[in-house]
């Protein structure tokens, strides 16, 4: 699995990091960046699911698969 943020729908609600510190961080102005190349350790799948559906504008997409 791999995620994504919509840098277009973020408003820097700062969910995303907040519930999964290890795959998401924030940028300069708070706005939330994809840490490495996004792909999710299979131990943090659940730590990305749960960031997706808590984002207030549906910013976060998770690719399944390889």
């Amino acid at each position: 699995m791999k995620v994504r943020i919509d840098s277009g729908r973020c408003q820097g609600h700062g969910r995303c990091y907040d519930l999964a510190p290890g795959l998401f961080g924030d940028d300069d102005e708070g706005f939330g960046t994809v840490l490495g190349d996004g792909t999710v350790p299979p131990d943090e799948a659940e730590d990305a699911r749960r960031a997706a559906v808590n984002c207030p504008e549906r910013a976060i997409g998770l690719v399944e698969g390889d």
